[in-house]
């Protein structure tokens, strides 16, 4: 019997403004749009290990408050890739959650032994980096 996790799999973001978000993911976080056909061609993009992610424009609708993409970094990589990220304009939260056991300073926390971060992009969509 087939299974889904023998399939690839599509993380699946709204967007007020599908312009400005496809701007913000070729641009800032260097995704490749893909040619496609279909209703949801303008808001497919690729990531490293062949991931997608498909943007859809929903205008009125909020912004989830949970992460809703995590992108896993090369321990060696991850603050090369906060400072690039900080050059493009990009701004990182800083969250006090202490029952999970994360501060970030300046941006940045440890979680058992990883960095992470966070930041929104500019539909307010919450995005997550983590060194693995």
């Amino acid at each position: 019997m087939a299974e889904l996790g023998e399939f690839p799999v599509c993380g699946v973001l709204r967007a007020e403004d599908i312009a400005r978000a496809k701007k913000f993911y070729t641009e800032v976080l260097g995704l490749k749009a893909m040619e496609a056909s279909g209703p949801s061609s303008e808001g497919m993009y690729t990531a490293g290990g062949g991931t997608m992610v498909m943007i859809y424009e929903r205008p009125g609708m909020p912004a989830p408050q949970n992460t809703t993409l995590g992108f896993g970094v090369a321990p060696e990589k991850f603050d090369e890739v906060i400072g690039g990220l900080r050059a493009k304009g990009v701004t990182f939260e800083d969250y006090d959650m202490p029952d999970q056991g994360i501060k970030t300073v300046d941006g940045v926390g440890d979680y058992d032994g990883a960095k992470v971060a966070w930041f929104k992009d500019t539909e307010g969509n919450i995005i997550n980096i983590a060194s693995m």
